[in-house]
């Protein structure tokens, strides 16, 4: 069963219910999360229930080794992850043999997250969890809890193998929500080509927190890195404490506003001095280029927007089927609120935190408790806090980027009002395509389904080492091969050829001393890892798939280890080394690269216009050859330094698109550079793809030339950067359509005049950005879509 409803819908409730049920029969429950604060927030809420039957217990990473003998043999109610279950439980199922003989239901909770290549790592682990459960002689019932998602049902069966009911009404009671769309202000620096450079979405984000946790409105900051989430915190805590130092107060603090997001009246005096008005949002919603773009949605007690397939979409109940309407000049100076008089306005920096993974266990707990009980006002967290934790009583909820899907920003948002009051969320725009076109076209947003969940369990490069992992537990039978899928025999016979099982009578077995658990990179991209090591002492600090080591970990990288910055002095890919020394720097590193691609099979193709569109296999040699130096706060260009690196080859899947020459004579008699124009696509497709894949920008790549040497045509790629493919390519040839049509959208309505990072430019460009025709991508995508 997969339960797909909106946040604070009573997921919870409804598969506890049954869970517990079974632990006061005698069974044992395994409950799996994606991340340890939603598992230590679930622990809480169990041992509330002071059921003493209930023996819960969280089995993570944080766990000490002297409580872990005890959860395998008294726990009934096993909290854990699929890390852990891939590198620990599985491995020694027959530790766990007295938990898993009793086991009666596998929870899987917020398995929106398990999408991607990450997600089809995870759909390997659940089939030989089943494994492991029936050599026990159990067969648990699976109760997948999701935030609203496109098709639950058969994402669910992608996931586990298993056939699924769904459940996807969602009447649970909502206050309503207003959502901001929030544009930052265009800066006086220049990047690459003179394109003008916006203020970043972490400093717009430090800003209104600061601002929000001043006039008491309980505020958490989503930001997309660990750096980013320190970063806004710190940034925030210093504009408090300069408003601390500043403003003198006296008089009777104020009712507490909570659940009301109407500040109150500020006097004469205190207005005057409450904040620099620069950091206050424009009332212009025009085209000014220097002026914040602020666009709010306001959401009230309707039902969700539903699709076709009856799932909910989470957006509150958006009014007026997602119109959005500009903010009136009074909204748009609310936050020039009144500071609260406050007991000690000394202590108003110490309001504000920042949370994220990296810190000791006991310092997220003590955070998330500080954080309900209203200790402290202001959180800025990385996604860890979006899944689940109950953090009841917030009244705003700040986004610092695009979060990648629809799914995830109505997650996020539903963080605030979870007690049923009123609240906003507010979408602050990154330099992006992807940002800009969702900030220039809410109706993308307002009153859409949310995305289907993209993943491919059949992918060899993700099977094959789960097929050794399942080797080395038990050995695979011919009855096992239904389980992990129909590529299973061919992936079989190719671990066999490579030496890495050994087929006998009763079927295959893993022979190798080490461990096989070690082949699989669950959330990372495969590879021999790179060992991180601090070069002053020696102190290894982790690790870095192969493949990510030569964007992540180059010589002259920024590398942030559980909150330290370290520079990278030296990346030896021979020893498996990369040496780093602590560092503060101000700047962050962009690694870029060149690419060539070849068609190795197609496997669809269909006309588009006056072009063809496909989907196959491709083969894209790759070269990082430089990297980008950026300043933190501003995003300005502080140079571009070569890098010697060798040359990696993928094996992926792609889209891709090309024109006859008689549809793109007109475009060059029209002196439009066509190999520019071509670039320009390339670069806002892949910002756009993310709209339509549930995947990142970072997940694809893509390649244009004005002449393919495979297609004798002018021709656009966007590949999966992923060995093997991960899903994303073959949904953008399912959306090619809206796809790219979206795309031209977010090219012409952006308002500078040659081309910027919210359009066409890419900061992972090898070139240098370098040619792009932003006037020729309009053409050429107008050419491409004209039929359509």
């Amino acid at each position: 069963m997969i339960i797909s409803t909106g946040t604070a819908s009573g997921k919870s409730l409804a598969y506890l219910t049954p869970a517990v049920a079974s632990c006061l029969d005698g069974g044992t429950v395994l409950y799996l999360t994606p991340t340890k604060a939603l598992a230590a927030d679930q622990l809480r809420g169990l041992r509330e229930l002071r059921i003493t039957q209930v023996r819960a217990a969280c089995f993570d990473g944080d766990t000490p080794f002297e409580e872990r003998t005890w959860i395998r043999q008294h726990a009934n109610y096993v909290l854990t992850n699929p890390d852990m279950l891939h590198r620990s439980i599985l491995p020694r199922h027959a530790q766990w043999s007295s938990f898993f003989r009793r086991l009666r239901m596998i929870v899987v909770d917020e398995c929106h997250g398990y999408r991607g290549v990450f997600g089809s790592h995870v759909a390997q682990i659940l089939r030989r969890l089943r494994r492991a459960c029936a050599r026990y002689g159990a067969h648990p019932t699976f109760l997948l809890a999701s935030a609203t998602a496109s098709e639950p049902g058969l994402f669910a069966m992608r996931l586990t193998g298993l056939e699924m009911d769904e459940v996807t009404v969602d009447a649970s009671p909502k206050g309503s929500t207003t959502i901001a769309l929030w544009e930052p202000p265009l800066t006086e620096l220049r990047g690459e080509g003179g394109a003008p450079v916006r203020r970043t979405a972490t400093a717009e984000a430090a800003d209104l927190l600061a601002d929000l946790v001043l006039a008491d409105v309980r505020t958490l900051a989503f930001v997309r890195s660990r750096r980013g989430a320190e970063t806004v915190a710190l940034s925030a805590r210093a504009k408090l404490a300069d408003v601390a130092f500043s403003i003198p107060f006296t008089g009777t603090p104020p009712t507490p506003h909570r659940g009301n997001l109407e500040p109150p009246r500020p006097a004469p005096q205190q207005a005057a001095n409450a904040f620099d008005p620069s950091h206050g949002a424009s009332t212009s919603t025009g085209d000014d280029k220097g002026a914040r773009r602020t666009t709010a949605a306001p959401t009230g007690d309707v039902a969700p927007a539903t699709d076709a397939t009856g799932a909910s979409d989470d957006t509150a109940g958006t009014t007026g089927e997602g119109t959005a309407t500009s903010a009136p000049s009074t909204a748009a100076n609310s936050l020039t609120w009144a500071v609260p008089d406050h007991t000690d306005l000394a202590d108003l920096p110490n309001k504000i935190a920042a949370y994220r993974a990296g810190y000791l266990a006991e310092d997220r707990r003590v955070l998330e408790k500080a954080l309900r009980q209203g200790t402290i006002m202001g959180l800025a967290t990385t996604n860890a806090l979006e899944l689940g934790v109950d953090v009841s009583g917030l009244d705003a909820v700040l986004i610092a980027g695009w979060p990648g899907t629809r799914a995830s920003l109505w997650q996020q948002a539903g963080r605030a009002g979870r007690d049923g009051q009123d609240a906003l969320a507010v979408l602050i725009a990154r330099d992006d395509p992807l940002d800009t076109y969702l900030v220039h076209h809410p109706q993308a947003l307002f009153g859409q389904p949310v995305e289907a969940i993209v993943l491919d369990p059949d992918n060899p490069y993700v099977l094959g080492p789960h097929l050794c992992a399942a080797a080395a537990e038990i050995p695979l039978t011919e009855n096992d091969l239904s389980i992990f899928g129909t590529t299973t025999a061919d992936v079989l016979d190719d671990l066999v050829s490579q030496g890495l099982l050994r087929r006998r009578e009763a079927g295959w077995f893993w022979t190798k001393r080490e461990r096989a658990t070690d082949l699989a990179d669950i959330r990372g991209g495969g590879g021999a890892p790179i060992q991180v090591v601090e070069s002053s002492t020696g102190r290894l600090l982790g690790s870095v798939d192969e493949p990510s080591a030569h964007t992540a970990v180059h010589t002259g990288a920024v590398y942030i280890h559980q909150g330290e910055t370290f520079l990278v002095e030296l990346l030896d890919l021979e020893a498996g080394v990369a040496l780093v020394s602590a560092a503060n720097p101000d700047y962050s590193t962009f690694a870029r690269d060149i690419t060539d691609i070849s068609i190795l099979a197609t496997q669809r193709s269909h006309p588009l216009g006056p072009g063809t569109l496909h989907f196959g296999e491709v083969e894209v040699t790759r070269q990082v050859v430089s990297y980008l130096k950026r300043r933190l706060q501003s995003g300005e260009m502080l140079g571009d330094e070569p890098l010697d690196l060798p040359p990696r080859t993928l094996r992926t899947r792609a889209v891709w698109w090309t024109l006859p020459a008689s549809a793109v004579a007109p475009l060059a008699e029209d002196g439009i550079d066509l190999g520019g124009a071509a670039h320009a696509a390339e670069h806002a497709s892949i910002g756009l793809l993310p709209l339509f894949a549930t995947c990142d920008r970072w997940d694809i790549g893509g390649v244009s030339t004005e002449l393919h040497a495979d297609t004798a045509l002018l021709t656009v790629f966007v590949y999966d950067g992923h060995e093997g493919g991960a899903g994303f390519a073959e949904r953008g040839y399912a959306r090619a359509t809206d796809w790219l049509t979206a795309t031209r959208e977010a090219i012409a309505s952006c308002e500078c005049d040659r081309g910027c990072p919210s359009c066409i430019q890419s900061p992972k460009c090898g070139n240098g950005n370098e040619p792009l025709d932003k006037r020729g991508a309009i053409r050429l995508l107008n050419t491409l879509l004209a039929a359509e």
